[in-house]
């Protein structure tokens, strides 16, 4: 019997780690867990999820490194010759804000890579065995950023963005081998992202008055991995308390 697993890039820490947490507790997943550079934070993460009775593996990795994540993940295959994919969640993204006319080189490739590359890095070794099984959910955390844009944002706009488009053209591709791909747009997340933020302003902005909880995005893509979620593909869905509808 297969052991099922959900792959969560970014998930030290933040919403990566409370999506991580949430599919090992509700829909009882093993959890591959990726990261870049906390080990201790990955650590404390995994013991979490493991009190939840299900494992947890780490493979560390720069997302947009393209040949080391070819390596850690065939690395883990081997290892784990039982274990099955099922769920994968593009968590991974870093900022590097700053108007555009300003913007160093090394500031756009960056966040593009991070976003763009890192997407496909994991999303095309592990689709080919969700085709193969004819089942995967693929999950990708883009941000308001990326539907309305944001000043001071226009790389990390344009690589969420991207990330968007790339989500509906892919759910096209695939959906007939009963593989949904789906994107989820959190607005202002309680998160490392945004703990510079000035909160007591902007939640002015915010029709429900507040900043959201990981945790309630971790709840929505709880329900996308699930199969309760079986007939949609292709969204894009907003978690922002109603900042941009």
């Amino acid at each position: 019997m297969k052991l099922k697993y959900a792959l969560i890039t970014g998930a030290s820490r933040g919403i990566g780690k409370a999506i991580a947490v949430k599919l090992a507790k509700e829909l009882k997943y093993n959890i591959l867990l990726n990261y870049n550079s906390n080990d201790a934070a990955a650590e404390e993460t995994k013991s979490q999820i493991e009190a939840e009775g299900v494992a947890c593996n780490i493979i560390k990795c720069d997302v947009s490194n393209s040949e080391k994540t070819q390596i850690v993940l065939k690395e883990w295959e081997e290892n784990n010759p039982e274990a099955v994919v099922e769920v994968l969640v593009n968590n991974a993204g870093i900022t590097k804000d700053g108007l555009f006319v300003f913007m160093k080189q090394q500031d756009w490739t960056q966040v593009l890579n991070t976003s763009l590359s890192g997407f496909y890095n994991f999303t095309q070794p592990v689709l080919k065995k969700m085709l193969l099984q004819r089942y995967g959910r693929v999950i990708n955390i883009v941000s308001l950023s990326g539907l309305k844009g944001n000043a001071g944002q226009v790389n990390y706009s344009a690589a969420k963005g991207g990330i968007i488009a790339a989500t509906k053209a892919l759910a096209q591709e695939v959906g007939k081998r009963n593989v949904t791909v789906n994107a989820v747009a959190p607005g202002y997340i309680k998160s490392d992202m945004t703990a510079n933020f000035d909160e007591k302003e902007l939640k002015k902005h915010v029709p429900l008055n507040r900043f959201g909880e990981a945790e309630e995005v971790a709840e929505l893509v709880c329900f996308l991995a699930s199969k309760k979620a079986s007939y949609i593909t292709g969204e894009v869905i907003n978690i922002n308390g109603g900042l941009y509808s």
